[in-house]
């Protein structure tokens, strides 16, 4: 009986190591499926025919797929077809969420940088107040504040302006960017930067020399989680945009007929409007882990 139990506790233990990689794995490729499954939802949406969109049930994978959606939206619908001018109001609405993106992005970096760098090197007296301070006022939901903010946006004048846009964005932003930043910079060794200085180089020139070359992976992080959130917003974008300056989110969502929602050429636009950020983070993916587990890891 022993040697029975013995046997099988044995049996036991080499079975577990295997049983446990068998779950691991099985949680990962189902998390990896819910993550994908939306996405490739959104594909097959976009190249199956409109009738196989409302058929029941539905199609899981298109019988007769079609790439016209795309040429619609990229080059101009052939003759006859809806919607002439949707080609128009997407080009438009992607030319500018670039716009609005990057220069989100630039003033983010060179502001989040500069107002970082002091709680980092030197002694502010309340700076972990003023930091706390940041980090609630990020915690505050837009729709707490909007009737306010669009009172001023309007004495302004900066509705439907990529200005307006812009600083709308760049202030929601920037706590988040300042705590990211503070954290990378506070890993960098300050004895470099006080090399750099006994060698003759002023505090800026150390900066400029010593401080942001070594904060590159940093950098990189903040400038990618910028774009990508100043990308995906579609509250404010709503709000504050009427015609020229709508986003891609908003112009997806007014695909539409007198027959009703085209939700093909939704999706389709979707599918167009999620390359530019899934190439960035495929890009920097190992810049992005780096940068944003480093202030974490200090210590």
């Amino acid at each position: 009986m022993a040697a029975a139990r013995a046997r099988q506790n044995g049996l036991w233990q080499r079975v577990k190591p295997g049983l446990k990689t068998a779950v691991f794995y099985g949680f990962v490729l189902l998390f990896v499926f819910a993550m994908v499954a939306p996405f490739l939802w959104m594909f097959i949406s976009s190249i199956s025919p409109q009738y196989e969109l409302v058929a029941k049930p539905p199609h899981w994978f298109p019988e007769e797929p079609t790439l016209h959606r795309y040429r619609a939206l990229l080059l101009g619908p052939e003759p006859g077809q809806m919607m002439p001018m949707a080609a128009d109001r997407f080009l438009n609405a992607l030319g500018n969420s670039l716009i609005v993106s990057i220069s989100t992005t630039i003033i983010c970096l060179i502001t989040g940088t500069l107002a970082a760098y002091p709680f980092a090197r030197m002694r502010i007296p309340g700076d972990h107040y003023f930091l706390l301070g940041i980090l609630a006022a990020q915690m505050l939901p837009v729709i707490v504040i909007i009737i306010p903010l669009s009172l001023v946006m309007q004495r302004l004048e900066l509705i439907d302006t990529y200005r307006g846009l812009i600083l709308l964005y760049a202030g929601f932003l920037l706590p988040t960017v300042i705590w990211i930043m503070y954290g990378y910079l506070q890993t960098i060794p300050r004895e470099l930067e006080d090399a750099a200085m006994i060698d003759g180089c002023t505090r800026f020139e150390a900066i400029l020399r010593v401080i942001l070359p070594l904060a590159g992976p940093g950098l990189v992080a903040v400038g990618a989680f910028t774009f990508l959130s100043a990308w995906n917003e579609f509250f404010m974008a709503l709000i504050f945009t009427a015609s020229e300056t709508k986003t891609i989110t908003v112009t997806v969502t007014e695909f539409s007929t007198q027959f009703g929602i085209d939700f093909g050429l939704m999706a389709t636009g979707g599918v167009i409007g999620s390359i530019p950020p899934l190439l960035l983070a495929l890009l920097l993916q190992r810049y992005l882990v780096q940068g944003l587990t480093a202030g974490a890891l200090k210590g």
